[in-house]
């Protein structure tokens, strides 16, 4: 199409007033086992803290690396949400053995994030990585993780207490200290937050090209973003999809997190008109 095919198209673009199409979140699953049979799933939490708080639309995608084309799924994407879970990242991925055999392990989902992180990441996708979905935006960038934060010299324990109600175990248990002026420092209003605290692993070295955010009183790091960036891509290792609406500082990180989907989302939608042409 020529120039001035172009500007004409979108100068008819605007003055028409655009359609409100919903910003398309896609959500790795995780693989576990239903008796005899392995599912794809995504904790419902996550999925209405994308449709409530951050307003976007959640796509649930199973975490078949060798069958998904990367490319044709960020076609579709304004962005992405990497979930906390039950299981590890294998730390094979960041040269260690495994330290608790007894800890699950989920490759079929490190074989879709850890390749998606750095795709989306190149293509400006916006991206919001929670808890275990943190820890591989670290791996990712080719940082390493502490496979037991309670047993590594000078940190806390950050572990839930498995035998308190749901309630109490996602309740706010320590102070965050963000860094002054950082993406979620600006996020938040605050160069601190309260947040809960459910993580055997955490932070050892920093990836490549990631900036620490936030720091836990013992001073692991709690969030990251990628410097020098100017996408949305923000870690966070506690949960802020828990009970999202009723918390100003959660909610915040998805209404940010669905602020960038929808720019993407126009951005997109302009470009699939132009490439149709005028009517």
């Amino acid at each position: 199409m020529t120039a001035v095919k172009i500007n004409t198209v979108i100068t008819r673009l605007a003055k028409t007033k655009p359609a409100k199409v919903k910003p398309v979140v896609l959500i790795p699953a995780d693989v576990k086992s239903l008796g005899e049979h392995p599912f794809h799933m995504v904790g419902q939490k996550y999925i209405l803290a994308v449709a409530e708080a951050a307003g976007a639309l959640p796509l649930v995608v199973p975490a078949i690396a060798d069958q998904i084309d990367l490319d044709s799924l960020l076609s579709i994407a304004d962005g992405i949400l990497l979930t906390g879970a039950v299981s590890n990242v294998h730390p094979s991925h960041f040269g260690q053995e495994i330290h608790n055999l007894s800890l699950p392990l989920d490759t079929a989902r490190d074989a879709l994030t850890l390749a998606l992180i750095r795709a989306a990441i190149n293509e400006k996708v916006p991206l919001l990585a929670i808890c275990r979905g943190f820890q591989e935006m670290n791996v990712a960038f080719g940082g390493s993780l502490h496979q037991a934060v309670h047993e590594a010299l000078g940190f806390n324990d950050h572990r839930e207490v498995k035998d308190l109600p749901v309630e109490n175990q996602y309740a706010p248990i320590h102070q965050v200290n963000l860094v002054a002026n950082g993406l979620l420092a600006n996020i938040i209003g605050s160069e601190q937050m309260l947040v809960n605290s459910l993580h055997g692993q955490g932070l050892d070295r920093l990836g490549s090209g990631l900036v620490a955010e936030a720091y836990a009183p013992d001073g692991l790091v709690e969030a990251v973003s990628v410097g020098g960036s100017d996408g949305f891509a923000l870690g966070v290792q506690w949960h802020p999809e828990w009970k999202v609406m009723e918390n100003p500082a959660y909610l915040a990180i998805f209404q940010a997190f669905g602020d960038a989907c929808r720019t993407r989302a126009k951005a997109r939608q302009l470009s699939m008109q132009i490439l149709a042409g005028p009517e």
